[in-house]
């Protein structure tokens, strides 16, 4: 059943609905991460109050922030603009498209800032459009056909996680090797989520065909994977710190596997969508923790 947009929708309701589409606190997060990978792990100089003033007028990456948040926003509306059967089932006190904004007005933005989030990237450099483009496209890809079937739309979010602070590697090409180390920390940090997220939602999935691991294969084979990506995870995570010449990084991410640690133990016992709900929000807080070690590098 779809939904009809109410006869009477004020323009409070619409503000409310757009900034719930979009997803504006983790808007708010993707802008915080990369001013703050810029203040404290991609820096030239050691900060002070002055560096870091020109840091926040720096009008590049201004553009990059901005095209990489309408880029996400973007994402997240064409995701819902495919999903709506799906989280009616799931999550309907949540569902804006049909209800606040027609679809057709919700397709219009959403190639709106696609082409906004290239062109911001362009007036940066190529290579930063290029990435922008990259993941429109991935984007699409993930929401149109990747999201219904088992891992490869997990593996896809997981890598766009991962482009948001690639992009400053690009742009910053003289501090690649650390901020490749906090994007795949990002990178994986994801990938569990989000499996862990179709365990949460398999209800909803299932009665509308998507193909996730835990439909597949069951929540306790899922489980399985989900254990052996965090061991690799571990693994990968210290051999890329090791070969920095910051010595910190290892131990940074040492202490890290504490709460690691608290996710794995509690995912042992995880059975019910509650359960699953909260490992999903404890994995978002493991991230937050993770870009706030770059203070300490």
């Amino acid at each position: 059943m779809m939904l009809r947009t109410p006869r009477k929708v004020t323009y409070l309701q619409v503000l409310t609905g757009f900034s719930r589409l979009i997803r504006w606190q983790n808007l708010a997060i993707i802008v915080f991460t990369q001013y703050f990978t810029r203040f404290f792990l991609v820096r030239d100089k050691p900060l002070s109050f002055s560096h870091f003033l020109d840091i926040l007028v720096e009008k590049n990456l201004l553009l990059i922030v901005i095209a990489t948040v309408l880029v996400a926003a973007s994402g997240y509306i064409i995701n819902d603009y495919y999903d709506i059967k799906i989280d009616l089932v799931n999550k309907p006190e949540r569902v804006v498209i049909g209800r606040y904004i027609k679809r057709r007005w919700a397709l219009l933005i959403h190639q709106i800032f696609n082409a906004s989030g290239i062109l911001l990237g362009l007036l940066v450099d190529r290579k930063t459009a290029f990435v922008n483009l990259c993941a429109v496209f991935c984007l699409w890809l993930y929401a149109n056909k990747l999201k219904r079937l088992a891992f490869w739309g997990n593996l896809m979010v997981a890598i766009l996680t991962g482009f948001s602070l690639l992009v400053l590697a690009v742009y910053y090409p003289g501090h690649q090797r650390e901020v490749w180390v906090y994007a795949t920390f990002s990178f994986f940090i994801t990938l569990i989520r989000e499996i862990i997220k179709d365990m949460e939602d398999v209800k909803g999935d299932e009665r509308h065909g998507c193909r996730t691991l835990p439909i597949i294969w069951g929540i306790a084979r899922t489980k399985n994977l989900v254990y052996g990506l965090i061991a690799i995870f571990i693994s990968i995570l210290f051999i890329l710190a090791s070969q920095l010449p910051n010595e910190r990084i290892a131990y940074i991410f040492l202490l890290m596997m504490f709460p690691v640690g608290f996710l794995t133990y509690k995912l042992v016992y995880a059975d019910k969508p509650n359960d699953f709900a909260f490992l999903s929000n404890a994995c978002k807080i493991i991230m937050l923790i993770g870009v706030l070690t770059m203070i300490a590098v």
